[in-house]
Order: structure tokens, then sequence, then C-alpha cells
């Protein structure tokens, strides 16, 4: 059937292209020739396609296991836009009513449908597989089959039923496709559905119009994403988050900055949903912000970013996400935020789990980080995971490649990583390689008396950054391999065998220290401020202002709000208490001054004051803070605070921080009489009307080890309470 049919006519005919796109062509024709078929080919690269016009041209109905209602409906609508008839595409999934699956099964019956969407979890229904039992079927199509595996970012234990349902069902000839599969993923893919034999498809995953860049999480990651935003007004984006809550709270935060945003995650209801997702295509709204565990499925050719919140569980569900952007060939900014914290919220997520779980999920974890941390070309990496060799020396796309940094050789360094991991017998990973080069004293290493080898210990010279580096370049080079089915261990390959006999030059880039990075804004003396001259002004006034109340400096505002003046230029007491650390009661005491002295700046200098940048709060934040005050007010326990409002301690003390920073006064002495002596409260008090900073790790080094951080900062809240408020 295949040989003879002019497959672009088809093409033409029913979806108006004049020809295929990469492999589409011979994907189809394999598969009209009835041969089970594996599709590898990234997000924008034309997969629905594979299966789509195959169903048109097949007799029968080609039954389409997918796990995204999202998709399903999508794709539906897609397809009846392509064709006259309504009933030629269908789906079944646990959001139709039973009269709404008894329409469905009629169009099938009668051969109108050629093409049905079905959930893994509708296709184990008893009725479901007695019902497609009698149906013509013309092939199979597993879409998003990197589901099966446990090393697939979506892993879903029902999709590791598909086949003994599709043999229960009847044969017909199988197409299984995803958007990312590194080589294990796709060995278990194919083991699983068992079709070993399938010829393999794999399109490059290299998308040229995809920028990458990984920039550090820092406190002020609101305000960066909403000037981002702004810069690309009118663009449609996604924004992806951890949580829900973060989703919840990220859309409130756009919508108050005058963004049209809407969130977009599973614990919403369907319509809900549904009808964000809409408004997302028709473009009523410009920014979708959803969970990472929410696979979206809205299959829109012209979102321009897409921004990672926080950092994604691994490189497969990064590069499935970032693939949504650019999809017709355009512009595509792939923004992720970065900060180890993040990393060390998803492994406590993973605790609880099963080890085995837990350990493929670790793994996961770290090739994220060292994707996020490399200085190397991030195309390259990425590529690279996904088995694919990327040989140009920069992709001229990437921050990384923008910014290169200076290489240093490291030919002695890469011989010593290349003998200490042939002396271990080609056995551990990553991590015991590097503290088996540092001299570490762990139990492990002594265990095995690999604190006996020559190797040990003889790279102190250098910090373990450095040796990550070299073991992450050195793979990338080709001369280490990191078995993945084994965990990460770590194995020479035959180019490593051959450096170790004879050494020639190999020169790594040092990693991003994202740590560093995020703590700079964090410093004080106004370098983060956009206005220097200002903020020098405004510190002298904060100076003066103390000296006459005989305070520190800081109880008037804080350095970081000094910054944000010096930013934004606040003219008037309302456009002041916008100012993070500020609020109304601190602006009506001080905040004259402060305001007559910038519009003075203002119009002296003749300064257009940026007002789009100033980041407003949501009010719900506001909602939390009122019921901390009410507990305090009815002298409840500062712990039992804690825990109604589902923080923990160190959080509760940020939100107390936050109110008496913000002018608020509260009273907190009947919770201190009880925690703490009256000797420590008041060297901790007397300490803060001396000092000339409010930092807590100056207070902690001044008083010594006698005093643990939380009494510190406790105190601290009662001084600046009593003293500014």
């Amino acid at each position: 059937m295949a040989d003879n049919l002019d497959l672009t006519a088809e093409l033409k005919k029913h979806f108006g292209f004049d020809k295929f796109k990469g492999n589409q062509e011979a994907i189809i024709r394999n598969l009209l020739e009835g041969n089970d078929t594996f599709v590898l080919m990234p997000t924008g690269g034309g997969k629905s396609l594979c299966y789509q016009l195959p169903s048109l041209l097949m007799e029968g109905t080609a039954i389409v296991i997918s796990p995204l209602i999202a998709l399903m409906k999508n794709q539906v609508d897609a397809m009846r836009n392509f064709s006259e008839e309504d009933g030629v595409a269908h789906f079944i999934n646990s959001s139709l009513s039973k009269s709404a699956i008894d329409t469905v099964k009629s169009d099938i019956v009668s051969g109108k449908t050629k093409l049905l969407y079905i959930a893994p979890e509708s296709l184990t229904k008893e009725d479901n597989i007695e019902f497609l039992r009698s149906v013509k079927i013309s092939f199979y199509a597993v879409d998003e089959s990197h589901c099966i595996s446990e090393w697939g970012h979506d892993f879903r234990p029902e999709y590791r039923n598909i086949r003994p349902i599709i043999n229960e069902i009847g044969r017909a000839p199988l197409i299984a496709l995803t958007a990312t599969a590194t080589p294990k993923v796709q060995h278990d893919i194919q083991k699983n559905l068992g079709m070993m034999d399938a010829k393999v498809f794999k399109s490059s995953f290299n998308r040229p119009n995809l920028y990458y860049e990984v920039r550090p999480k820092t406190a002020n990651v609101d305000k960066e994403i909403i000037k981002f935003i702004k810069k690309h007004e009118g663009k449609s984006g996604i924004i992806y988050c951890l949580s829900r809550k973060e989703v919840e709270e990220l859309a409130e935060v756009l919508v108050a900055n005058g963004i049209k945003a809407l969130p977009y995650h599973a614990g919403m209801d369907s319509a809900a949903r549904s009808a964000n997702q809409d408004a997302f295509i028709m473009e009523t709204v410009d920014v979708i912000v959803a969970t990472i565990a929410f696979g979206m499925g809205i299959d829109k050719p012209d979102v321009r970013y897409v921004i990672h919140y926080d950092i994604p569980k691994s490189l497969e569900g990064y590069y499935q996400e970032t693939g949504r952007a650019g999809r017709d060939g355009g512009e595509g900014l792939c923004i992720t935020f970065y900060t180890n914290k993040d990393l060390q919220k998803l492994e406590k997520f993973m605790q609880g789990k099963p080890l085995a779980e837990q350990e493929i999920g670790k793994q996961l974890l770290l090739e994220t980080a060292a994707y996020a941390e490399s200085s190397v070309c991030r195309r390259k990496v990425l590529l690279h995971y996904f088995g694919e060799e990327y040989t140009e020396t920069n992709c001229g796309n990437c921050d990384n490649c923008l910014n290169p940094k200076k290489q240093v050789e490291a030919k002695e360094m890469l011989s010593l990583v290349l003998e200490t991991v042939k002396a271990v017998k080609e056995k551990f990973k990553t991590e015991y390689i590097i503290d088996v080069i540092l001299g570490k004293e762990t139990s492990e290493i002594q265990d095995h008396l690999h604190d006996d080898l020559e190797v040990y210990g003889s790279g102190v010279d250098q910090e373990e950054k450095t040796w990550n580096a070299v073991v992450r370049q050195a793979v990338i080079a080709g001369y280490l391999e990191k078995e993945v089915e084994n965990y990460g261990v770590l194995k020479l390959t035959e180019a490593g065998k051959k450096f170790l006999k004879h050494p020639v030059s190999f020169k790594i880039t040092e990693d991003n220290d994202f740590e560093e990075m995020e703590e700079a804004p964090e410093k004080s003396g106004g370098a983060s401020a956009a206005d220097p001259v200002l903020y020098s002004m405004l510190n002298d006034l904060r100076k003066k202002i103390a000296a006459k109340h005989n305070l520190p400096p800081y109880v008037i505002f804080q350095d970081p709000s000094l910054e944000e003046m010096a930013t934004t230029y606040p003219i008037s007491i309302e456009e002041l208490q916008n100012i993070p650390g500020v609020g109304a009661g601190k602006a009506k005491r001080y905040g004259k001054e402060f305001c007559e002295l910038i519009k003075r700046h203002c119009e002296e200098n003749d300064i257009i004051r940026p007002e789009d940048f100033r980041v407003k709060t949501k009010p719900d934040k506001s909602k939390k803070k009122l019921a901390i005050i009410q507990s305090i007010d009815r002298r409840q326990s500062l712990y039992d605070i804690a825990k109604f409002n589902d923080l923990d301690f160190s959080e509760l003390l940020d939100q107390l921080d936050s109110i008496v920073n913000s002018g608020t006064k509260i009273n907190i002495d009947y919770f201190l009489n009880e925690v703490m002596d009256d000797y420590h409260l008041e060297d901790i008090y007397e300490y803060f009307k001396e000092s000339e900073t409010d930092s807590i790790d100056e207070a902690m080094k001044e008083l010594g080890d006698d005093f643990t951080e939380e009494e510190v900062r406790l105190v601290r809240i009662k001084f600046i309470s009593e003293n500014g408020n």
C-alpha cells in the first residue's frame, strides 16, 4: 500500500502542507507497511502527524494512548478542524460522562472515527477492553512513551501494562513516540512494549533557535521575571514552578503587576484548567504559570519564552519543557533560575519513596545540577545527555557560549581522575572518586582500604568544584562514561585508556559558581542599587535621622530597602509603601524626608522613573501576616503559630522580621520570658543597641557560642519593634 501511494498529495489534501519535515515520510511509510516503529523526535518536530496521517489512510480506527487529558482535547480539536466530519477523532478519559462515551462508541462502530485518544487508565477498564476487541484497529500509537521508564521524567506505572492489554485487545502494528529519551530510556521503552525489532527513527535533538540561559535564583527572582516579561510584552510565555502553591502565588504577583497571566496545575478543576488553557491559546492572556509535574500538552507554535522558576527534576523534563518554546522555528528564550537549595527541596520530596526510586531520582537531579553549573556550551551538554554528539565549539545561542570563560590546562588533573577510576576498579560514582582524590576520611573509603592507594589525597591542591568540572567535561569529551543503569558508576572508555598511556592537552573551564552569585544581591553598600549617587544620599539621610532618634541606622530602613529606593525612585508615601521592608508604619514615620530627597534628585537630574518595575506584592501575603499579628496579640506560643500557618520556625521568624521591618509593632515578651533567660536577653539587646549592623552572622561572631541563632533573631525582632516602630 505504502509504495505506490503519493504521500505528499495526501499530506496536502488532509493537512494543507506541501512537504514533510525530517523523517516524517519514512516513518509513515514504515507504519503503513505494517511494521512496528519507534520515533525519537524533539518537541516541535511534528510527531503527531506521524500517526495522524496514517490513521486517515488505513482501514479501521487507530488507538492513541496518551497520558495528557489536555493534549487529547487539543489534538482532537485540531483533527476536527482538518476534517468535515466531527466524529473523525474522539477521546475517552475520566472527564467524559457515560452518555458522551456512548456517542464516541457509536461513531467508532459506524466507521466515522479514524483516531481514538485514550488515557492508559481508561484502557485498562474491562468494558473498554471488551468494546475495543470488537473494533477493527489499524494500529496502536503510544505517545509520550518515555512514561514507561523509571528513568524517564514522567514515569507512570500504568504505562507498564500497555503491552499485555494490547495483546488482549488484538495485535496490530505499534508506533511508540517520545520527544525525549536517553539511550537507557529508549531501551526500556522498546523492551517493555515488546518491540526490540522495531525500526528506530531518531531525529537530531538540536533546536538551534532555542537560547538557553541559567541564572542564579536570588531573593529578587520575582522582580527579574516581571522585568523580563515586560521587556517581551505581548509575547506568549510559560513559567514552570515546583509546587501548586508557587504557581498560584506567582500568577497573583504577575497579575498585581499588570501582566496578563493565569495558573495551570493538576489541583484545579478541569473546567478552570481548560478555560485557562484556551485563554492562553487564544492569546487573551500572555503567560501561563504551571507546575513542572503537569505536562501541559499545549500545541502552540509561537511560545516565545519558557522560564523555569525552579530547576526541573531531570534533564529530560527540562528538555521537553523548554522545547515548548519557538516550535515555529522563531525566537525561543529558555531561562532557568537555579539554586542548590531547590535541589535539596526536590531530594526531600523523594524521601519515603522506595530506595531504588530515590537513587534514580538522585542521579537525575545530579545530571540537572551538572547542566546548570557547567560553563560548557549548554547545547553540547544537553545533546550529549541524549546520546548525540555536538561538534561545534561555540553554538552562539546560550549564555556560556556568549560569555565564554577562560580555559585552563587540566591534562594532569584528568590523568589523576582516570588513574583513580582505574585504581578503584571502575566500581564507583563521581562523588566517591573525588573524595578519594581529596583524601577524605569517609568510612566507605576506609572499608574499601582505598586510603592506602597512591592516588589517595593527591588532589588536595584543588577545590572540589574544580574536580567536579574535570569529571563532567571528561565525560563530555568521551574519556569517561557514566553507567546510567548502575546509578552513575564511572568507567574508562577506549579514549580514556589511550589518554592514560599518551596524555594530550585537555582544557577545561571552571564551573559557574551559583552560590557565590546568589549572595551578591544581599551585600550592602549600594552595589545593587541602580543609582549609587542617590543611594549614598539616602544613606546619609538615614544616618542623620538615626542620630536624631539615638538609634542604629538599620532600625530606620535596612540596606535592601535603600537599594530598592535608589532603583525605583518612589516619590510619595503610597509608592514608598511598595518598597520591600518599608510598609505603612515606617513610610508614615520616616518616609516624608526620603520622598522629598528622591523627588529633588529626580528633578535635578532629569530622571525618568521606571514605575513599571516596581514589584507590587500580592494581597495574600499580608493576610498571613495579619493572622500572625492577631495570634501574637492573643499571646499564642510562636511554635503553635508556626505550626498553624504551615511554616517551620525559621520561616515564621522571616515573617516576623518582615512585619517589624515594615514598621508594625508587635510584643513577643510573653514568649521570650518563657524560652530565654534574662541575662541572654539583655546581652543580645545591648549588642543591637551598640551595633552598626543588624546582621545575624555578625551578631553570632560577636556574641559567641553561648547564644543560639534563634535567640539572636528573636531579640532582634523585639529590639526593632520597640525602637523603630
